[in-house]
């Protein structure tokens, strides 16, 4: 296990799981999560916007 605590594992499992679910929907997963950075920057923050199967960068 590469985690030092409970957090990180909790938090390296979120951010797995978020990249896995970007390649599932043919999203590039560094596009991805730099679109949704952008979004949450420019104050769109609803997450059912921003969730992989909803998002299209192409």
């Amino acid at each position: 296990m590469c985690s030092q605590t409970p957090n990180g594992a909790n938090a390296s499992a979120t951010l797995y799981s978020i990249i896995e679910s970007a390649k599932a929907n043919g999203l590039v997963p560094y596009d991805y999560l730099l679109h949704v950075m952008n979004q949450i920057t420019a104050g769109n923050t609803d997450p059912e916007k921003l969730l992989p199967w909803n998002v299209n960068l192409s």
